[in-house]
């Protein structure tokens, strides 16, 4: 048998794309499956970005580009984060690469060397470790509190930094808890990272799903000083639903983005052509379809909180973005049903898929032993459906 690069032993699959396929594969069998697994929003894109995009294939839009994207699509996020942020971007200080996923992928191997150490705080999404550690970093994980809102503080972060510190990552709001955090922390944690001369790595794919007062900002908005050291990476994929569009960027240091375009030149090349066309109408026009959107997923939000406070062992803190519950399962610990005994999250995602026929994903790959992530971008019948299997099922579990 061929031996693989020694890389691959540092990485491990993705688990929401695994549970995804487990429950698909199951309904290609035909077997009933709530699926609460996918981090991809149920609606559909709007119709006037499929016609942007439908206009450029008709219009022969299907060659090469350059390896950072349209120069036309560059300008365009640039004005758009100068319209909606009062953010000022040139054209050379952005890059769009073929998925958010793959912009952080970029920033990483742009960035890091061996030995350079990323701060990451936990519960996280579950690529940040493994992108770090295959651009030859060292991920150094900054646990959060379940009481504490899953947030970490100014002073925690400082704490952890070393001389070896190169970058921290900030979710907000985040992927899997739905924290959001404050000005005064994000000012704040801004403070440490000036100080301290380390590249933020701003995660903002979620920003425009958020439930409380007024509007999300992008970090320099908070603290204009700390543009120089902020990555803003974003894309499309959440508040436009355009998940297989596969469009991202990032915005920041013109230095970063030019290398992070060698390494897209040498890899992927251009994001899809007639792709960039849409991203183009939907960043001319903005998020004016999110109004309605945030209606439907708030009130599966709090369908899914209410039920949480009548099952057995439930507990969750209240997401303020984002389309996830991060409820806390260690309630049913020790109990026992057909399957075997649960004992910790993984056993708890075997259990509702095998028993209640419902997919979610372990909160172990998160860095949250004790929790499940359930995404309710999927319908409010099926929300309800799976809150009944599961209730049938947990209400059927003995000591």
């Amino acid at each position: 048998m061929t031996r693989l690069a020694d890389r691959m032993a540092l990485i491990k699959p993705s688990p929401t794309m695994e549970i995804t396929a487990k429950a698909n594969a199951m309904k290609a069998e035909g077997i009933d499956v709530v699926g609460f697994g996918a981090g991809e929003p149920d609606f559909d894109t709007p119709d006037f970005v499929k016609e942007a995009a439908i206009a450029a294939l008709r219009a022969g839009k299907t060659k090469y580009t350059d390896a950072s994207g349209m120069p036309a699509l560059r300008d365009a996020l640039c004005a758009f984060y100068k319209r909606t942020e009062g953010l000022d971007y040139a054209r050379n200080e952005a890059i769009v690469s073929v998925g958010g996923k793959h912009a952080l992928y970029n920033i990483f191997q742009a960035l890091l060397s061996p030995g350079d150490e990323v701060v990451i705080p936990s519960p996280y999404w579950v690529s940040y470790p493994d992108m770090t550690l295959l651009a030859g970093g060292t991920p150094v994980i900054l646990p959060t509190k379940e009481s504490k809102g899953f947030r970490f503080t100014a002073d925690e972060l400082e704490a952890l930094v070393t001389d070896k510190t190169k970058a921290i990552v900030v979710n907000s709001p985040s992927n899997p808890s739905g924290a959001v955090y404050d000005e005064k922390t994000l000012k704040a944690i801004c403070a440490v990272a000036k100080k301290r001369g380390i590249i933020v790595v701003w995660d903002e794919i979620y920003k425009d799903i958020y439930y409380g007062e007024g509007t999300l900002r992008s970090l320099p908005w908070y603290d204009p000083e700390i543009k120089p050291l902020t990555l803003i990476c974003s894309g499309l994929s959440k508040n436009f639903s355009m998940t297989g569009w596969r469009i991202g960027w990032t915005l920041g240091d013109a230095g970063i983005v030019k290398a992070m375009n060698t390494i897209q030149g040498q890899s992927t090349s251009n994001p899809c052509t007639f792709a960039q066309y849409g991203a183009l109408a939907a960043l001319e026009r903005g998020v004016e379809h999110m109004g309605p959107w945030l209606t439907e997923f708030r009130a599966r939000r709090d369908t899914l909180l209410a039920a949480f406070d009548e099952i057995p062992g439930m507990s969750c803190i209240v997401p303020e973005g984002a389309f996830y519950v991060f409820p806390n399962i260690s309630g049913w610990y020790g109990k026992k049903w057909k399957g075997g005994t649960i004992n910790d999250s993984y056993d708890a995602t075997t259990f509702l898929l095998e028993e209640a026929r419902v997919a979610v994903v372990p909160g172990e790959p998160f860095g949250a032993a004790d929790n499940i992530r359930i995404s309710y971008a999927l319908s409010m019948a099926d929300v309800r459906k799976g809150i009944d299997r599961i209730r049938a099922a947990v209400a059927a579990l003995t000591d």
